[in-house]
């Protein structure tokens, strides 16, 4: 359902018009990226040591996703993190589909034994994709942004290759 390819600037532009705003900026990418955001961040974050980064594409050949996994130190584990689905492409099954692509390469082609990944604990579609793609809660962070006005939590999630299924449950 969807095709993982390396992520390029020549797909920035359509990645960057699926964020609206500042808060978007965070909730997608965390405090890594200000806004707006711009071709010169994008540039310094696809050549990231140990960042593997993709775009998702749709049978229809059409972007609808990106995730990217920032490989630890150890070899062992990475950080999955800036995960994105297309607007119009929520709620369909890509963003289970980019990710689940995206964890078989990290633990068969990288033989990777950990993934982990911060996500707000507002985002709740993302929260219970992550669990059931078997990502479990490690830690609640409690305020660890102010936007609008309103606190943000963060929730730190892990997910052992020995507890991945290769699909969502």
């Amino acid at each position: 359902m969807v095709e993982l390819r390396a992520f390029t600037l020549a797909d920035a532009g359509v990645i960057v018009s699926w964020i609206s705003g500042p808060a978007e900026l965070l909730t997608w990418a965390g405090p890594g990226f200000t806004w707006p955001l711009d071709d010169p961040q994008l540039a310094a974050y696809v050549v990231e040591p140990g960042r593997r980064t993709w775009t998702g594409v749709g049978p229809d050949g059409r972007l609808v996703g990106h995730a990217s996994l920032r490989l630890d130190a150890d070899g062992l584990s990475a950080r999955l993190g800036r995960v994105l689905v297309a607007p119009d492409a929520r709620g369909q099954g890509y963003g289970a589909a980019l990710l689940t692509q995206v964890l078989g390469f990290a633990f068969a082609q990288l033989g990777l034994e950990r993934v982990e990944l911060g996500v707000f604990a507002h985002n709740g579609n993302a929260v219970r994709l992550y669990e059931r793609l078997g990502f479990r809660v490690d830690q609640v962070l409690p305020d660890v942004e102010r936007v609008a006005g309103q606190s943000w939590s963060a929730l730190q999630m892990s997910l052992a290759k020995a507890d991945w299924s290769e699909g969502v449950g």
